[in-house]
């Protein structure tokens, strides 16, 4: 593509709306839930141009009211992962024919349609499906899956203009073609974003998707799938599944076609999918892309030059934001010894603040964690802690699972800098920490990037910039995304990318060009426009 052809200005981030006492967008949302509440959907997966219904009925239910019945969704076997499969193929051609500039305005609609019409909509879903509060939905659903639209197209046009150089008498140029066959988003239940993200990211560039969401995340997924038929996107170019998951997986990593995985969940999943494409390979057309975003033990570091204050609301906020059901959750801190005192005082104030409750109540800031096995889990952590005579649970350790699954926000200190919730991911609201002394900073640097396997995000606290450029240094890979005086968590699509290495995933930066490339499949040309009529060089001639 000629360089500045149909350039696309550079996108701004959606502005977040407060839901402010008294503010048309606080009456609007609550609106949006109460008209989700009062209806029982039934939730069709999307293959090719059919919605199917299987009979095979899943209820679905807000975590924080699991009595209550938001709808059910139909799920479907083997058979519907070839039919989407299929289907995928079928609208390959087409789709990847299509001119990039019509791809990028259904997405660019896309977008738009979230903005305006459908943002209430997806919040109020996301609220009540995943539980999520009001701002924590905003910044998900609404803001972060515009964003990533937006940001992505123009990402596309940077990489299309992207086009090497050519000498006299000859063309050069690149054509970044999608994959060929078909690819799978496998996505996960705390992010609508990421949920959005994953498959319409290939999709703009030119790949057809087999999606299979997670299944507590189906109710806001339906969302998503309606907003991109609004925009006009044809049928079979992203196809909506809910399948068992080891016979989902059967079926796509079996099949010549398969080109690539786009994945965000656990490390384990992700590794034995891994494992299970590897021992296939030989059976596969090309070589697959396989880009995956997985766990995370995300640390806050803390010097002895730092503000207790900021330190505080960095791990209330950090940790229990969206019941730290966050890959990038502040899970682990490190406190110094002269700082610790003020820092408790902080963090327990600023906990008995805490309401908790559901989601159709704005004044709670915590919520419930997403299911049963979440909460068995999360809770087993905390008993397991209990139990352990070096640690000191000093806020939180109840839960309560009758109406919803809440736990409290639950504050962990540890004499054993590598006890198990120091250095086992629980995806929950569960903050250990460990209190160094002030004077072993450096030491205290090399347990934080040994102590963990994985390396999402973590952040350092100093007002000491020699202290800040040393963290910066010896934890250069313990954190894929790394704060400075900040939370480890919030990143922004178009400012900071997001990734990690290590057990965290391939870092390959959902929110920037580098993700968009892992979809292409790059051609060169080179065309010459006066080609040689003798195979003779200058060098043959005689003396």
């Amino acid at each position: 593509m000629p360089k500045g052809f149909f350039q696309v200005p550079y996108p701004k981030n959606e502005p977040v709306l407060s839901y402010a006492p008294g503010s048309k967008e606080r009456t609007a949302l609550k609106k949006a839930i109460e008209e989700a509440r009062a209806q029982e959907l039934d939730i069709p997966m999307y293959i090719g141009a059919e919605e199917v219904r299987t009979g095979e009925k899943k209820r679905l239910a807000p975590p924080h009211d699991h009595k209550h019945t938001l709808g059910y969704f139909h799920e479907g076997d083997a058979g519907h992962v070839e039919q989407a499969i299929n289907a995928a193929l079928g609208a390959k051609e087409q789709w990847a024919n299509l001119g990039w500039e019509h791809r990028a305005a259904i997405f660019l609609k896309a977008a738009d349609l979230l903005a305006g019409p459908y943002r209430y909509k997806i919040n109020a879903a996301t609220m009540l499906g995943q539980s999520k509060s009001p701002y924590q939905a905003e910044i998900d659903s609404a803001c972060e899956l515009i964003d990533f639209l937006r940001f992505n197209v123009y990402f596309m046009t940077q990489i299309y203009q992207e086009q090497p150089e050519s000498s006299p008498g000859v063309w050069n140029r690149m054509e970044y073609r999608p994959l060929e066959g078909f690819t799978f988003a496998l996505t996960p239940f705390n992010f609508t974003a990421i949920a959005g993200n994953l498959p319409s990211s290939m999709a703009l560039m030119g790949n057809t998707v087999v999606w299979k969401p997670a299944h507590t995340q189906v109710y806001a997924a339906n969302v998503i799938m309606q907003v991109f038929r609004a925009a006009g996107l044809p049928a079979g170019v992203i196809n909506l599944i809910y399948t068992d998951g080891p016979a989902t997986g059967e079926v796509i990593f079996n099949h010549p076609d398969f080109a690539g995985l786009h994945f965000t969940g656990s490390t384990k999943v992700f590794r034995g999918m891994w494992k299970t494409i590897g021992q296939n390979i030989e059976k596969y057309k090309t070589y697959p892309r396989i880009v995956g975003e997985t766990g995370g033990k995300d640390f806050v570091m803390v010097h002895n030059s730092a503000n207790a204050r900021e330190v505080a609301t960095a791990l209330s906020r950090g940790a229990f934001e969206y019941q730290g059901q966050k890959c990038s959750a502040a899970s682990r801190a490190y406190i110094p010894s002269n700082l610790w005192e003020d820092v408790k005082k902080f963090l327990l104030e600023d906990l008995k603040t805490f309401k908790m409750g559901g989601t159709e109540d704005f004044g709670n800031f915590i919520n419930a964690v997403i299911d049963e096995r979440a909460f068995n889990t999360i809770t087993g952590y905390i008993e397991q802690a209990r139990k352990n005579p070096m640690n000191e649970i000093i806020a939180g350790g109840k839960y309560d699972k009758t109406k919803g699954y809440f736990v409290e926000p639950t504050v962990v200190v540890s004499k054993d800098p590598s006890s198990v919730t120091m250095c086992e991911e629980i995806f929950g609201p569960v903050l250990t920490i460990y209190v160094y002394h002030e004077d072993n900073f450096e030491e205290t640097l090399e347990l934080v990037d040994s102590t963990s396997p994985y390396a999402l995000t973590g952040s350092i606290f100093s007002q000491d910039r020699y202290a800040i450029e040393l963290a910066a240094k010896k934890l250069s890979n313990a954190a894929g995304n790394f704060y400075i005086n900040d939370k480890p968590t919030g990143a922004v699509v178009g400012q900071q990318p997001f990734g990690g290495a290590r057990g965290s995933g391939t870092n390959d930066k959902a929110g920037a060009k580098v993700n968009l490339l892992r979809w292409a499949s790059l051609r060169t040309i080179k065309e010459t426009f006066v080609p040689p009529v003798d195979y003779r060089y200058p060098f043959l001639d005689k003396e």
